[in-house]
């Protein structure tokens, strides 16, 4: 088990190395000058220089590529004055010409519009990235479910086509196109009947009545957000429940008198849901950092709408944390998700 896990979070290092190395050279290729977008057009040239000196501008792209990755790394080497004015840290070590060795938060540099940090930018968007994806997989999970097993011992009718023509069209469908679909039917052609809004946050912001909750408008995006994993699971349900219920123990548990709905539901559904377990983890991840579209077209704030705003205005470093930040939790997730279904499955085994 330990060698297994080894073996995955070594894995994982390798792919956010990768990431990591493609987001640096990609946006250090793209045009614009990031000591102009800092300051601004009317900058002056000692201005931009000290900003050029301070983002590493001045030395060749190899060594601002090997600061970069001493900056994202949890144990460092900076100066005093470099870890006092930017990094969350402890020092472990004291070295010559004044730089000292620390444990820290990844360092992922500061904001070029509002110079703030963008760690801070990205986990005060966090949660509301989270709210989304884990509401749209509790529904993908409970409906999904409910359709696959409805699919299954209804096979060949109507319920049965029914269902999987609606996963067909649900994996069909691209999220941005359900999103805008939803949005524009739910969110403004039938929004007085239906109470929503076509965009919204979890939070309103009244100027007398302060912040509010309103559930509300996590609604659409979730359904949205949720469409295509629901009909990934309702797949997966269908094809594991038949197969199931063609199994000696099934007719068993008939001759010995259960209930229909005991034998489904407690004996049949138990033994079909390890791809419905794998699947509800992997889209979880996927959902984590599939969700800019979604978050950018029901202006739901969270990771992906900060991340499309800063695009739009040229934040290059938000942008490149945002996307650093989605990989290592897509990772994490990934080597979680491995884990669970090597637990779950006895016959999975640790190699």
């Amino acid at each position: 088990m330990i060698r297994y896990t080894l073996k995955k979070i070594a894995y994982g290092i390798l792919v956010l190395l990768g990431v990591t190395v493609l987001v640096f050279f990609l946006f250090n290729v793209l045009p614009g000058d990031p000591a102009r977008l800092t300051l601004g057009q009317r900058a002056d040239v000692a201005s931009l220089e000290n900003v050029r000196r301070e983002l590493h501008l001045d030395k060749p792209l190899p060594v601002q590529f090997i600061l970069y990755l001493n900056d994202l790394s949890p144990i460092g080497v900076h100066t005093q004055q470099e870890a006092t004015a930017n990094l969350k840290y402890v020092t472990l070590a004291h070295l010559p010409a004044g730089k000292i060795l620390v444990l820290k938060t990844p360092y992922l540099r500061r904001s070029y519009q509002g110079k703030k940090d963008v760690w801070e930018i990205l986990t005060e968007a966090l949660p509301g990235t989270l709210i989304l994806a884990t509401t749209a997989m509790i529904f993908a999970t409970v409906v999904g479910i409910g359709l696959g097993v409805l699919s299954a011992v209804k096979q060949n009718t109507w319920m049965d086509t029914g269902a999987v023509f609606a996963s067909v069209t649900g994996i069909s469908a691209p999220s941005f196109f359900a999103g805008i679909v939803l949005a524009y039917l739910f969110g403004f052609v039938l929004s007085s009947y239906t109470g929503l809004h076509m965009t919204g946050s979890l939070y309103d912001i009244d100027p007398f009545a302060g912040r509010t909750l309103n559930l509300r408008n996590l609604i659409l995006p979730a359904i949205t957000l949720g469409i295509r994993p629901l009909a990934i699971i309702v797949q997966l349900t269908r094809s594991a429940m038949l197969d199931v219920l063609h199994q000696d123990y099934i007719r068993t548990a008939y001759a010995k008198g259960l209930g229909k709905q005991t034998v489904i539901w407690k004996h049949a559904l138990r033994n079909a849901l390890n791809p419905v377990i794998t699947a509800i983890t992997g889209w979880f991840a996927e959902l984590l950092a599939g969700a800019f579209f979604v978050e950018y077209i029901f202006g739901w704030k969270g990771i992906g709408k900060v991340t499309v705003d800063a695009l739009d205005k040229f934040d290059f470093p938000v942008v490149m944390g945002a996307v650093l930040f989605t990989a290592g939790i897509f990772v994490l997730v990934s080597l979680l998700a491995d884990i669970l279904y090597s637990w779950v499955d006895p016959r999975i085994k640790y190699n």
